[in-house]
């Protein structure tokens, strides 16, 4: 039954660092990072977990004394992990320049911590020339030289080889996941393909992976009498969302979520690495060819091209789009992708969210009057919700 594979996914999702802390107990190095830009393969090529930090603390007055008050939850909550010793497993931190506010985190950090190790990954921030392209396994050789120095370990090129393996097979078994709930929402809920998502960047990615393709050959097999309710089809887009409550507030207000553009979802299992010829290579490739976040540039219309191909292929009704407050980029994202969907005909729902969901009513109440909208709203209308909180 794949009860019990969601389980142990939702354990780990639910409490990361007790997860990492017994791996560290057995001996296990552990590197936290912050971003799906980060090059995981070449952390697990060295024989190190990769712990994705989304920030667990309940309060941050330790951090607010080296933060701007409009720093990003996320920002706020890893410093204060950090600052107050719950990150104190940590052998080391990779920090990719996605924004200003991750960009002065990773100074803090520095000056502020003892972790034995510490990386900062400049990606280029265009992506459609050579010369980046170039750049790019410049800054990856770079930081598999950094790791091997600072962690004092060896990376073979067939160790990066096999670990670019093991992602590609990771990758695509999410997005299987994620093409199966398009075809059959109700097969597996919001919250439970949330904890899915969560744990693929906690857990060890050989049990990972082992687990996840168990569950995708059980579930079709365990729930094959279920029948979805039928509600309007949605996507998701916008940066990190790590609360699986708000997934299953999704799931009790009658909206089916049938793929999202996610930096924590779909944007961090797009694309396969080739694993012939030089693996660093073939690592920059992955990076330019995936969709892109808000932080990275291929095209001026690359983002709404995605998001609207993504929205037609899946066939969703409208756009919800979660925004952590003070994200800068996915803030300028907003306007141009929402002006995009309603050129396609499709409704937006814009949720700002802090470190806390919004009162559980309040969501509910506001997803409601998105699913009647888009069940009586014409093909050809045009519509914005818009949160204000």
């Amino acid at each position: 039954m794949p009860e019990k594979i969601l389980e142990e996914f939702s354990a780990v999702a639910g409490n990361p660092l007790e997860y990492v802390r017994e791996l560290k107990d057995r001996g296990r190095r552990i590197v936290g990072f912050f971003c799906s830009y980060t090059p995981e393969e070449i952390i697990v090529a060295a024989g190190i977990h990769p712990l994705r930090l989304f920030g667990a603390a309940a309060g941050t007055a330790h951090a607010e004394a080296h933060l701007q008050s409009y720093s990003c939850s996320v920002v706020r909550k890893a410093l204060e992990d950090a600052l107050t010793g719950r990150l104190d497993m940590l052998d080391g931190t990779v920090f990719p320049h996605t924004c200003d506010s991750m960009q002065r985190l990773s100074d803090i950090w520095r000056l502020n911590t003892e972790f034995p190790f510490f990386a900062d990954i400049v990606l280029p921030v265009t992506l459609s020339r050579e010369s980046s392209f170039r750049y790019l396994v410049d800054i990856l050789r770079t930081f598999r030289t950094e790791i091997e120095k600072g962690l004092s370990v060896r990376i073979d090129d067939n160790d990066l080889r096999r670990s670019c393996a093991l992602y590609n097979d990771i990758r695509s078994a999410l997005r299987d996941l994620s093409d199966m709930r398009a075809e059959r929402p109700a097969i597996l809920s919001g919250r439970e393909y949330a904890t899915v998502l969560k744990a693929a960047m906690i857990m060890d990615r050989e049990d990972f992976r082992e687990r996840l393709l168990d569950l995708l050959w059980r579930l079709p097999r365990s729930r094959e009498e279920t029948r979805d309710r039928g509600g309007p089809r949605i996507l998701l887009s916008g940066g990190l969302c790590d609360q699986p409550d708000l997934f299953g507030m999704f799931d009790g207000a009658g909206v089916a979520i049938v793929g999202d553009d996610l930096c924590t979802g779909l944007r961090y299992a797009d694309g396969a690495i080739n694993l012939t010829g030089d693996p660093v290579e073939a690592l920059a490739q992955r990076y330019v060819s995936r969709a892109t976040c808000p932080a990275k540039h291929s095209s001026i219309t690359a983002r709404a091209e995605h998001l609207t191909m993504l929205a037609r292929s899946r066939r969703a009704a409208g756009v919800i789009f979660i925004l952590l407050k003070f994200c800068e980029p996915h803030a300028f994202d907003y306007p141009y992708l929402r002006e995009a969907l309603e050129k396609e005909g499709m409704a937006t729902l814009l949720l700002e969210l802090e470190d806390r969901l919004p009162p559980q009513g309040q969501v509910a109440t506001r997803l409601e009057t998105f699913r009647h909208l888009l069940m009586r709203r014409m093909p050809t209308a045009s519509t914005e919700v818009r949160e204000t909180s």
